[in-house]
């Protein structure tokens, strides 16, 4: 970057060509786990009774139905399934957003080029 700012570029230059690529990884993976975070937040507030009030469909008011002990003996596709897809959501997302990580990373893009050039 100091090179750049020597040489004279332009700001505009600057911050798409040096600064942007070098931190679209980082906010890409903030995004995806508040994302995550925020389906977690969304399911326990509803769950709890202070989210998404009963008449509308939220995986925390399918667990909220479920909590008496009959109905999470007698009748677990009440509960398992929200459960089940919660955790398969979120491990997703998180998923999703190392592989945006591994892809748009500019020092493993520049790995990947030297180790094809050696060859």
């Amino acid at each position: 970057m100091k090179s750049s700012i020597v040489a004279g570029m332009p700001s505009r230059h600057i911050l798409f060509s040096e600064i942007l690529p070098n931190t679209i990884a980082p906010i890409l993976v903030y995004a995806t786990s508040v994302m995550a975070l925020s389906m977690l937040d969304e399911a326990s507030l509803s769950f709890l009774g202070m989210g998404v009030q009963p008449p509308t469909a939220s995986l925390g008011n399918m667990l909220n139905s479920a909590q008496s002990l009959t109905v999470l003996t007698r009748q677990p596709w009440l509960w398992i399934p929200p459960g089940l897809l919660i955790v398969v959501l979120v491990v997703a997302i998180n998923f999703v957003g190392d592989a945006l990580r591994d892809a748009l990373d500019p020092s493993a893009v520049m790995n990947m080029r030297a180790l094809s050039e050696e060859e």
